[in-house]
């Protein structure tokens, strides 16, 4: 075990380097840098009478000005001199600073977190807490009509994109062309420090309430058809029937034996879904209902080429992602004992 443990942990730093270095090397050949964006905020806030950066403001941008400009970015070096002291700040999680932000990578990462948090709390919960018993339901009443139009209604909420959602909830309850019945932005009102404790409670909820249903609907069809499956093969297996013939009742057979067996495939998928709801958070959504999270914050660093923002989010992320993935295989063996590590490798 620990000698498996001890190779995932190994394999994981030139996959993490290999991220890194095609990222790296990919923005070498984007256009429109943070030194061009720089020097065109610069001509505009000079043209309106300002200078930005603590540059000295002239009629154009001189030669001057750019290298202070690169200099201030870093970009004064060569790039495989930047890409080593990226590596070696990265080695100590040092993520650096933002270019237009003033913060380090760091803090805007913790002040996002609470919306992701918010959003991927939410849609684990809810997705497994609605699904996991509709999947059992519609596996004991498979064929019915009950199990027909259930996966109608959830393949349907499938099809529908969250944007899209998003966008149909605001227009028929946000204000849009009926109701005003939740609010469009935030996930507080502005007076909520005054609010008692169960009027926060109730403000919280009355936020997020919108967001999260773009959010789960769409994930509700994925989870429920993995139960419903799960369940079914374990049912068709010999030691139900043997089960049933000794004469046990249908509920202590599928609550006693078969549940536990079914739910393996959902049980190790649990990290990988758990620490997913947390940065895969839908940007639209987020973009949708106003809501400052970590989606938005990768976003815009891309649009603006914050590089130190895109590339510290993207190692951390890949870092998490790597991490959770050896979780996941360690469940199997947790759960099922029949499951080796020599299997896992292979």
């Amino acid at each position: 075990m620990w000698s498996y443990i001890l190779k995932r942990l190994l394999l994981m730093i030139p996959t993490l380097i290999g991220v890194l270095t095609l990222t790296f090397g990919v923005i070498q050949f984007v256009p429109g840098g943070p030194v061009e964006q720089a020097v065109h905020e610069l001509r505009r806030n000079t043209a309106e009478g300002g200078a930005p950066f603590g540059l000295r403001a002239h009629s154009g941008v001189d030669a001057q000005q750019v290298a202070q400009l690169k200099a201030l970015y870093g970009f004064d070096k060569p790039p495989l001199e930047r890409y080593w002291l990226m590596l070696k700040r990265f080695s100590h999680f040092d993520l650096g600073q933002s270019y237009f932000r003033h913060q380090s990578v760091w803090s805007l990462i913790v002040s996002k977190l609470p919306v992701s948090i918010s959003i991927g709390l939410w849609t684990f919960f809810l997705t497994y807490l609605i699904s996991v018993p509709l999947g059992i339901a519609k596996a004991v009443r498979n064929g019915s009509r009950f199990d027909m139009a259930t996966s109608l209604v959830v393949l349907i909420g499938y099809a529908i994109p969250g944007f899209v959602l998003g966008v149909l909830l605001l227009v028929l309850f946000g204000g849009g062309t009926f109701l005003q019945l939740f609010p469009l932005r935030n996930l507080t009102s502005d007076n909520w420090d005054q609010l008692s404790f169960f009027g926060k409670i109730f403000d919280y909820l009355w936020h997020i309430a919108l967001p999260i249903v773009a959010s789960v609907v769409g994930s509700f069809a994925v989870v429920t058809m993995l139960t419903k499956n799960a369940f079914l093969d374990e049912i068709r297996k010999q030691y139900v029937l043997t089960a049933r013939a000794k004469g046990l009742s249908e509920r202590r057979v599928l609550w006693k034996h078969v549940f536990r067996n079914a739910l393996l495939p959902l049980i190790v998928g649990f990290p990988a879904a758990f620490i997913g709801a947390f940065f895969t958070g839908s940007l639209l959504i987020e973009t949708l209902f106003s809501l400052d999270g970590l989606g938005l914050l990768s976003y815009e660093s891309v649009v603006r080429r914050d590089y130190p923002v895109v590339l510290g989010t993207l190692y951390l992320f890949t870092l998490i992602g790597l991490a959770t993935k050896l979780i996941s295989d360690l469940c199997y063996v947790w759960v099922d004992p029949r499951i080796q590590f020599e299997q896992l490798e292979r």
